[in-house]
């Protein structure tokens, strides 16, 4: 992984980030088109929104587990060196370089309505559902090894927790960063910097 000071964040978090901000515009955008008519009737728009929440979760769910679980089994240690970014800067660099696609995720599920009402919402909230549960996954991963996964942050940056750029993850013990296992919130973040030490 390198020598020298370097950040990381926690994998967990990483996956987690975008679910939020597909949840809960994908259930407005579900709602806004449940009162649109569209060319199928709203009841076909519901059904086959139902069947894309439900595809989009277990789709995202499984996607790249192995991958996962590969860089999860040959993780090396953190070094005392390392800078742990807090969850709250994961979330804020990931919103800020996704914001306009999120935008327009919004309005392509709005306008989707004009054709089969709620289903892009419904879409975009199942892919939420599949994030959330592939985290509590990796959250799972961790009480069991009593662990932590960390990921360097230009890497994840680049690719995503389990994309190409990503050489290997890092572990640390259960105390270190600001967020539970899963990568949920947990109270108040830890330094001003927006990060710690891995050996405190």
């Amino acid at each position: 992984m390198g020598r020298g000071a370097y950040a990381l964040a926690r994998v967990a978090v990483v996956v987690r980030a975008p679910a939020g901000w597909l949840w809960w515009p994908g259930l407005l955008a579900a709602g806004i088109g449940a009162l649109v008519p569209g060319l199928t009737g709203r009841t076909a728009g519901l059904v086959a929104g139902a069947a894309l929440f439900v595809g989009a979760a277990l789709v995202v769910f499984m996607a790249r587990r192995g991958r996962y679980a590969a860089l999860a089994r040959d993780a090396s240690r953190a070094g005392k060196s390392v800078i742990l970014q807090d969850r709250s800067v994961t979330l804020r660099i990931w919103r800020r370089a996704h914001r306009w696609w999120l935008l327009l995720a919004f309005l392509a599920a709005v306008a989707s309505s004009g054709v089969l009402p709620a289903a892009g919402g419904l879409l975009m909230a199942g892919a939420a559902l599949g994030l959330w549960g592939k985290a509590r996954w990796l959250g799972r991963w961790e009480r069991e090894h009593e662990a932590l996964l960390w990921v360097r942050t230009e890497s994840a940056r680049r690719g995503g927790a389990a994309g190409k750029e990503v050489r290997g993850y890092v572990l640390t013990g259960t105390a270190a960063g600001d967020a539970r296992s899963g990568g949920a919130r947990a109270g108040a973040t830890r330094g001003r910097a927006g990060g710690t030490r891995a050996g405190r």
